[in-house]
C-alpha cells in the first residue's frame, strides 16, 4: 500500500486485483453506496484499510447469499433491532432455500440409487412426486 501520510492507500486496480474483482464491480458498489473511497488530488479513487475491510465484508455477505441491496440496508442502519430484523428475514429465506436444495438432492439421490432401469417407474420416486403435488398415494408419473 502506498503511504499518503495519514493512511496507506491502494488504487482501484490494486484493490480489484487483491480481491479477484473487476474494477467496474468496485465502481458499482460505490454507486450503490456500499463503498466510499477517498479521492486523491487528481480525482482517482484511493482505498484505505477500512475500505478493504468493507470489500471483504461485502464479499462475505454475498457468499452468504445476501443481495447488494440487503447488504446496503444492513450497513446503513444504526439500529441493532432493525439490523437483526433484516438478518432474521434473510435467515428465514436461506432456511427455505436449504430445504428446497435438500429436497432436490433427495430426489436426485433417489433416482441415482434406484434399481429400476427407468427411475420414473420406481414406486419410491412416484411417491416423492405425489407428496410434492399433495396427493397421498403414489401416482402414475408421465415422462
Amino acid at each position: 500500500m502506498k503511504s499518503s501520510g495519514e493512511d496507506e492507500t491502494l488504487s482501484i486496480g490494486a484493490v480489484a486485483e487483491r480481491f479477484g474483482l473487476a474494477t467496474h464491480v468496485l465502481r458499482h458498489w460505490e454507486t450503490m453506496g456500499l463503498l466510499t473511497p477517498v479521492r486523491d488530488t487528481a480525482g482517482r479513487r484511493r482505498y484505505r484499510t477500512a475500505d478493504l475491510t468493507r470489500v471483504a465484508v461485502i464479499l462475505r455477505a454475498k457468499e452468504a447469499g445476501l443481495s447488494l441491496d440487503t447488504i446496503r440496508s444492513v450497513a446503513a442502519t444504526a439500529e441493532p433491532a432493525v439490523r437483526r430484523d433484516i438478518l432474521r428475514q434473510e435467515a428465514a429465506a436461506l432456511r427455505f432455500r436449504i430445504a428446497a436444495a435438500r429436497a432436490s438432492l433427495e430426489l436426485i439421490e433417489c433416482a441415482l440409487d434406484c434399481g429400476h432401469e427407468d427411475f420414473t417407474q420406481c414406486s419410491h420416486f412416484r411417491q416423492m412426486v405425489a407428496d410434492r403435488i399433495g396427493i397421498g398415494a403414489a401416482v402414475q408419473v408421465p415422462v
